[in-house]
């Protein structure tokens, strides 16, 4: 499981414009997006750095992952 803070994440439509990215790198991802402590939680056989790079093509900031 990959955790990511996306402190640039404000609405419902941030949620889904991530969303939209994570499953255009990897359809079968499982995303689960807590909007509150920004925190995007990734099931995915990629790379972090392809989910990472998804997200940040999307206009969007990845903190250093959650917890580190």
């Amino acid at each position: 499981m990959l955790t990511l803070n996306v402190p640039d994440m404000s609405c419902d439509h941030c949620v889904s414009t991530i969303e939209r990215a994570v499953k255009a790198t990897d359809s079968a991802a499982v995303v689960v997006v807590d909007l509150s402590s920004h925190i995007v939680s990734i099931e995915t056989d990629r790379p972090p750095a392809d989910i990472t790079a998804a997200i940040e093509a999307v206009g969007y900031t990845v903190a250093s992952p959650a917890g580190h």
